[in-house]
């Protein structure tokens, strides 16, 4: 326990232990919850309890007075096995945990959020699911998502295409959300699918009164069970727990930290909204459940690199991964598309060694275009593709993609500047902005 001296006294006085729930009372105000570890650098005079809303708050122990409530044991992480049979006349859909928030709980004694829930965790924890449909559960990682790697990615589109071949109709991808849209861009352009591919997760953990866990779930269901047989993101449209959207996998963001309706789709609509488990509206044509047979790529390269130019940028990134033997750069650069015009020298040695480089724009909406002034003039001359309105996650992912398949500068060009799976539109509307 990392309670020392002072707030120690104060807590063994009232015969207090982490995890206990307790009542502290302090100049006419009181606040209930459970008593959570702390850092080992935190202040000595204070103490940490997480309320009933989830959230966590430090008090001040001089003249407080803190009264125990319930002896509680530390709560076990995770669930029981059981059974799940299987109807049927239900839908046979996968689930695929990753880690993240969806699949994560609270540790009582430390207040952290783990991702410490199986796949099969996540349907007992949300048991108004189970009658939906059947399903095929497993826990590919148990990782938080910004220590996802593209190699994961080639693993987890290999294992959805081996729940396909095996009789899954639809797969649901449960997965933290901060790095979500690398993931969905990845099995976009790994996969070619025959049925439903949802990736979903949760801005706020199960344990919190405020968790999108459940809506966001539910509504993945329904989505996978639905004719929309492309890989999509679904999560809360909105910060009222009601409807999701369905976003394009090549054409989603997280656009804020904490909001449930952080993710928004970029230079398009979502392909569909959903309430309580049905699609409500499609906005565009998608792929059709079993239109396309079902293939995966086998390979993937992960010594790629992301440089975000801005004022002061040094050439000397340009060639350190020219030096290190990146195989690849994604360049997300201001405006139409554009670096310092001192970079172009290293570019140029980069087109000459047989690395390709992609020119994306940090702008998020809108479209590369480097014929409109002199420097992007100067960036065509030395061989930059363009990323046309991809944005910089999507380009990035799609060159690791690219580089799995060729490593020929050519062909890699071909790829980067062929539309695969909906990312590169022919013309981008400002109605998506304005929205």
């Amino acid at each position: 326990m990392a309670y020392k001296e002072n707030s120690k006294k104060f807590l063994s006085n009232a015969n207090i232990t982490i995890g206990d729930l307790v009542k502290v009372s302090k100049e006419g105000t009181s606040y209930t919850g459970i008593l959570l570890d702390r850092s080992e650098d935190a202040e000595d005079n204070y103490i940490v309890i997480k309320l009933d809303s989830g959230y966590n708050v430090g008090i001040e122990i001089t003249n407080a007075s803190i009264e125990l409530i319930e002896h509680k044991d530390k709560p076990k992480i995770g669930y029981d096995e059981t059974e799940l049979t299987k109807d049927p006349e239900k839908m046979n859909i996968s689930i695929i945990s990753t880690g993240g928030t969806i699949s994560s709980i609270i540790d009582y004694s430390t207040g952290a959020v783990h991702p410490a829930f199986t796949a099969g965790d996540l349907l007992r924890a949300n048991p108004e699911i189970i009658d939906l449909a059947n399903y095929d559960v497993k826990a590919l990682y148990n990782i938080l998502s910004e220590n996802m790697e593209p190699k994961y990615w080639l693993e987890a589109a290999k294992n959805i295409a081996d729940d396909i071949s095996s009789g899954s109709e639809g797969v649901i991808v449960a997965h933290g959300t901060d790095t979500m849209h690398y993931t969905s861009a990845a099995l976009s352009f790994l996969l070619e699918t025959p049925v439903p591919i949802v990736v979903t997760g949760a801005q706020r953990s199960s344990d919190r009164p405020s968790t999108d866990t459940h809506l966001n779930l539910i509504n993945s269901i329904g989505a996978a069970k639905s004719d929309i047989a492309e890989v999509s993101v679904c999560m809360h449209d909105s910060l009222n727990d009601d409807i999701c959207a369905l976003h394009s996998g090549v054409k989603v963001r997280k656009m804020h930290t904490s909001r449930r309706d952080t993710f928004r789709s970029i230079d398009s609509e979502p392909i569909a909204y959903l309430k309580d488990g049905e699609i409500k509206e499609t906005t565009r044509p998608y792929v059709k459940r079993n239109e396309k047979e079902l293939k995966v790529q086998d390979n993937i390269e992960d010594k790629v690199g992301l440089i975000k130019s801005y004022p002061g940028i040094s050439q000397e990134l340009i060639d350190y991964h020219i030096d290190k033997g990146y195989k690849g750069l994604l360049i997300e650069g201001t405006g139409l598309g554009h670096v310092p015009e001192y970079m172009v020298p290293s570019l140029e040695r980069a087109a000459d060694e047989g690395i390709p480089c992609v020119m994306t724009s940090q702008c998020i909406y809108g479209r590369v275009n480097m014929n409109v002034y002199s420097t992007g003039r100067k960036l065509i001359d030395a061989h930059l593709i363009s990323g046309e309105d991809m944005t910089p996650e999507v380009g990035y992912v799609k060159l690791c993609c690219a580089l799995g398949q060729t490593d020929d500068i050519d062909e890699v060009r071909k790829i980067m500047e062929t539309n695969i799976a909906g990312e590169i539109t022919d013309r981008t509307s400002a109605k998506y902005f304005l929205n």
